[in-house]
């Protein structure tokens, strides 16, 4: 038992870095949730829509399927979520024009403005809390991983 706790061993390796994993990502979107949504308005999923579109290679603005994939995000939540940042004047849609069928989303100025100052704070407590899960063994492994730099 740690610090109080009961100790959980899932059977296999894989199952219990899986876990681990999803424990991470949930201590630092919880952290990300709050400090975005106090500091700026925006929720996680909106700062990664954002942030897809102003650094996609496509000019500020993606297919709405694309960008649900980016997110990650089911199509139905993507088109709930651009109708939010369209509503606040972040993103605007409009249809492609050799498909008409498909919906494109564009990162506004004000977005983009928005963007900048609320990666601050997403970076800022992406640090913090990556720092704070370095002291769990379970963790400090993935931890390693995501701040580990490319090989060039």
């Amino acid at each position: 038992m740690r610090e109080g706790r009961p100790s959980i061993a899932l059977p296999t390796p894989v199952e219990r870095r899986w876990q681990a994993l999803r424990r991470l990502q949930a201590l630092v979107d919880d952290a990300v949730e709050r400090a975005l949504h106090q500091e700026h308005g925006l929720s996680v999923s909106e700062y990664l829509a954002l942030a897809s579109l102003a650094y996609s290679d496509d000019g500020g603005h993606l297919r709405q399927q694309v960008l649900a994939d980016a997110i990650p995000l089911k199509h139905s939540s993507v088109s709930r979520l651009v109708g939010r940042l369209e509503r606040e004047g972040l993103t605007e849609r409009y249809l492609c024009e050799t498909d008409r069928r498909g919906v494109y989303t564009q990162i506004t100025e004000h977005g983009r403005d928005l963007l900048a100052r609320a990666r601050e704070t997403y970076l800022r407590t992406l640090e913090t809390e990556l720092a704070a899960a370095r002291h769990d063994p379970e963790l400090v492994d993935f931890v390693d991983l995501v701040r580990a730099q490319p090989p060039t």
